[in-house]
């Protein structure tokens, strides 16, 4: 259900908030790493998938206490451009997918008066969140275009797109609990593979969010100790009924983006989930889904690494290369872990072939 990611937002939040090596990095239930567990969950049912994401916090943290996490600063230049301009355009293209309707279990576009509202509160925002630093900086201007997109659409009664159409957020606390599955062999048998892929995934993930950090703020985080609090947080979300994750790209950059450099917003960012679930969710349903489309437009622009293409001229063409596979397979698999291990991979050869 729904809660098992906001559980999972909540716990991953307020986890790595107090024990990660990146302050101003937000944590949350990611698709990426839950992406490899869907095919566990339908086939064994979601108590396995709890089980699996212990064993995967337990990885992690291995990794962590074995100092391995040092090694994502081996990754090129080149594979983090990949990387990053590919996260830009699936964020964006995320957001474009918001301007369809599913009706009767079918999928189209928008049309008339309902695609001219969407689309005009969706720039009314983007201008806000553009225009508004200009005013001043005291405010994130991605929470002030939210407010006043909200307060249009309540005040005025307009007819448009809202979280509510998208998923129920309201809930109760999470409670503790042992996943319900046989301890034997044969379950460790089935739920290993999975746990491995997804530790490695949320590591990658997780650690690369790091480094983009470390290059934005001009500061150094530490790899390892936000190994062991991914661990540690996935090894919480299992027992307490999240379906586990990593980094969040997307909502560290808002973060970053607002000026937030250390650990408080992280965890005001996993208290107000919280609260949210079990008491705003009625406010929060009503929030025009406009409005955050237009915020993660925005987020998308401002990842995307605009000036790989000006020293584009100045790269070999093997780095060029590297850039745009790595783009390309994150666009179009929607795996960056695999992108990213694809990248160093020809990175390595390319490398020991010229030496």
């Amino acid at each position: 259900s729904p809660l098992t990611g906001l559980y999972a937002a909540f716990l991953m939040g307020i986890v790595t908030a107090f024990l990660g090596g990146r302050p101003g990095m937000v944590s949350g239930g990611a698709g990426a790493t839950v992406v490899v567990l869907i095919a566990l969950a339908s086939s064994h049912g979601v108590e396995y998938l709890f089980a699996a994401v212990v064993l995967a916090g337990i990885i992690q943290l291995l990794v962590g206490v074995l100092k391995l996490g040092k090694f994502v600063r081996l990754i090129p230049q080149p594979v983090m451009y990949g990387f990053l301009n590919g996260l830009a355009v699936i964020i964006f293209m995320a957001q474009v997918a918001q301007f369809k309707v599913i009706e009767n279990g079918v999928s189209s576009w928008m049309e008339g008066s309902a695609l001219a509202i969407m689309a005009g509160l969706t720039l009314l925002t983007i201008a806000i969140v553009f225009i508004f630093p200009k005013i001043t900086k005291a405010v994130p201007s991605s929470l002030v275009a939210i407010i006043v997109v909200f307060g249009l659409v309540y005040f005025l009664n307009v007819d448009t797109k809202k979280v509510i159409d998208i998923a129920s957020v309201s809930g109760s606390l999470p409670s503790f609990h042992i996943p319900n599955i046989p301890f034997n062999l044969e379950t460790l048998k089935i739920i290993f593979p999975y746990a491995a892929i997804m530790a490695g995934v949320g590591l990658i993930e997780s650690l690369l969010t790091l480094n983009m950090v470390d290059e934005i703020t001009n500061t150094k985080g530490h790899s390892n100790k936000e190994a062991c609090a991914q661990g540690v947080a996935n090894i919480t979300n299992g027992f307490f009924g999240g379906m586990g994750g990593c980094a969040m790209v997307a909502q560290t950059l808002v973060n970053i983006d607002a000026g937030a450099r250390t650990r408080i917003s992280a965890i005001i960012g996993a208290v107000t989930i919280l609260i949210i679930i079990l008491a705003g969710g009625p406010i929060i349903e009503q929030i025009p889904m406009a409005a955050l489309v237009g915020v993660m437009m925005m987020v998308a622009i401002g990842t995307f690494e605009w000036i790989s293409f000006r020293i584009i001229t100045k790269m070999p063409k093997s780095d060029i290369f590297v850039g745009i596979l790595v783009e390309i397979i994150t666009v179009l698999l929607h795996n960056l872990a695999l992108a990213v291990l694809v990248g160093v991979i020809i990175s390595a050869l390319v490398f020991a072939w010229d030496s």
